[in-house]
């Protein structure tokens, strides 16, 4: 964003699509406030008519009554409707820019500041479009009350309107002090947010250490709470002083206007004191709405603040990502490989960042590759750029030897199907043809799981399991989308013995014969022998590449003697 205030050029850019309603509603409004300033104006003409204008009187009162009617009630519809479609087309552009943003952006943000944005501050804009109507027609009317105030006389509207005017820079002041008060604890709140999500996953660990359990219930979070609890009655107190201070003033400006009138217009009539007198009571009503607003208004402007930088960060997002998916089979693919790849990490001025490569790695259709290393080592990077999920510093992703580029990037990323380590079970099985559920079956009772799960409308029934068994459930999914490129990152970690040597010994076999072609992240040393080739990875490098005619014979390492249930699972493998 160029603009200084990149809340501001957002709310234009969401206005923009709407701009005939907007104007529409402002249009509206004015009617509607002029009409109130002229039904003051005959009001304060009625309290000095004779019995001849009662009929003149009577009917301009009903027409003006007509309009304030239609100008509140178009001017309150249009805002509505406006306020409502840009909440809803906010929330679809933010969901649109989290699935189009690069994948190594999207994990540097964290899940405790971006979910914040997506339900916090969208619904404090949602809060306040709710009340921006009565703001909208509030701020009209004040406006209408000051032009009927101008008509009646202008040295005492000058004079009155000086005084409004200092006052409005006594708020202008205290809401800036106050937004600054808004803006520091929705930082707060993102660091709660954090705090949350501690006690949320670390349950277990907080039950059994009574140190740490205190520390993280006082030092993290009643501290934040109360500097947020802080810094909002700080805020709030400040704009509820302010507009105390404004309904004095209010009334300074009635007794102004009554003392300086004789001085002023001594010859004016009496209706000009007391058309201002009623003017000036009446809008108190609206001044005291829109002063009311302002706390309402600034988490508001702080929220869509907030937002416009999440839009922003986001904005180099991936083309074309969002359109109908293409009907068509799996392709097949006779090579993936990174030429002279490397990916450095972003890190601070006192940290080094990791760099993984240069790489050469080249992987064939139909082979299973173990992928192994250390801890840090850069596997799961490798995986990454291997799915094009991170694109490379330097080098280039070839698919069957030719480039992978921005334009075809995601049309290569769909000949994968994975289970990261830390994957995420959808419920949903997007294929729902009677061979699927019928394969879907069968590996519900191979894995063990159709007395817990099954298959209802194209959905699973539950994902409620254990860590192992929705692993599992993953497996099936994967195994049903019927891709080309199956990638496992430590798939095997959360499993039982027995299901382990089936992973390795059999389910990766059974793949092998379909023509896939199978990457797997492993530190199972014990089933190496089960992998065509091992690229092992050494602080972002490769240490070794061995091919399964290079590799020295594992002696003392044999698989277990099968169960019958095993023979049984491998058995049922047959079938499918």
């Amino acid at each position: 964003m160029t603009s200084s205030n990149p809340g501001i050029a957002y709310v234009g850019s969401l206005l923009r699509p709407y701009w005939m309603l907007v104007l529409g509603g402002i249009l509206l409004g004015l009617v509607g406030g002029a009409s109130v300033a002229g039904l003051l104006a005959v009001v304060n003409k009625g309290l000095y008519a004779g019995s001849g204008d009662v009929g003149g009187l009577v009917a301009s009162f009903a027409g003006l009554c007509v309009l304030i009617v239609l100008g509140s009630v178009g001017s309150d519809i249009s805002a509505n409707v406006v306020g409502q479609r840009i909440i809803a087309s906010l929330r679809k552009s933010l969901a649109a820019k989290i699935l189009m943003a690069p994948i190594d952006q999207l994990e540097s943000y964290r899940a405790h500041r971006l979910i914040p944005v997506l339900t916090k501050d969208v619904d404090a804009i949602s809060d306040f479009a709710f009340f921006f109507p009565a703001f909208l027609v509030s701020g009209v009317i004040v406006v209408g009350c000051l032009i009927y105030l101008a008509v009646l006389s202008w040295p005492l509207f000058l004079v009155t309107a000086a005084l409004i005017a200092l006052g409005s820079f006594a708020h202008v002041l205290a809401r800036r002090r106050g937004m600054t008060g808004f803006h520091l604890a929705r930082q707060h709140e993102d660091d709660l947010q954090k705090h949350y999500r501690t006690i949320a996953e670390g349950a277990k660990e907080l039950r059994l250490h009574r140190p740490r359990r205190r520390y993280v219930h006082v030092d993290l979070i009643q501290e934040t709470v109360d500097r947020i609890s802080d810094v909002q009655i700080k805020a709030i107190n400040l704009l509820v002083t302010a507009r105390a201070l404004g309904t004095v003033m209010l009334f300074l400006v009635i007794g102004t206007a009554l003392v300086l009138r004789p001085l002023l217009w001594p010859e004016g009539p009496a209706s000009v004191s007391s058309g201002f007198v009623l003017v000036l009571l009446f809008m108190r009503g609206p001044i005291d709405q829109l002063i009311g607003m302002l706390p309402s208004l600034g988490r508001a402007q702080v929220a869509m603040r907030r937002i416009a930088e999440l839009s922003d960060r986001f904005a180099t997002a991936e083309t074309d990502l969002l359109g109908d998916p293409a009907n068509q089979a799996a392709e097949h693919v006779e090579s993936i490989e990174l030429r002279g790849v490397s990916y450095a990490f972003q890190a601070s001025a006192a940290e080094k960042p990791f760099v993984l490569g240069p790489i050469d790695l080249r992987i064939r259709r139909g082979e299973i590759v173990f992928i192994v290393g250390e801890n840090g080592s850069g596997k799961t990077t490798l995986i990454k750029l291997l799915l094009g999920l991170y694109v490379p510093d330097h080098g280039l992703l070839l698919r069957d030897g030719v480039p992978v580029v921005s334009e075809t990037r995601d049309d290569y990323r769909q000949l994968f199907t994975t289970v990261f380590s830390d994957y995420y079970l959808f419920d949903a099985l997007l294929q729902q043809d009677d061979h699927k559920r019928e394969v879907a079956q069968r590996y519900l009772n191979r894995l063990e799981l159709a007395h817990k799960v099954s298959v209802e409308n194209g959905v699973f029934s539950t994902t409620d399991l254990s860590t192992g068994q929705r692993k599992r459930l993953a497996l099936i999914n994967a195994w049903i989308e019927g891709r080309p490129v199956l990638v496992f990152d430590e798939w095997a970690a959360d499993q039982d013995p027995a299901f382990r040597r089936v992973f390795y010994t059999e389910l990766l076999a059974d793949l092998k014969r379909l023509g896939k072609t199978i990457i797997v992240i492993s530190h199972d040393d014990r089933y190496f022998h089960c992998a065509d080739r091992i690229v092992r990875l050494r602080d972002g490098r490769i240490d070794e590449d061995e091919s399964d005619q290079q590799r020295k014979p594992v002696r003392a390492k044999r698989p277990p003697k099968s169960s019958p249930q095993d023979r049984a699972a491998s058995h049922e493998a047959s079938k499918v």
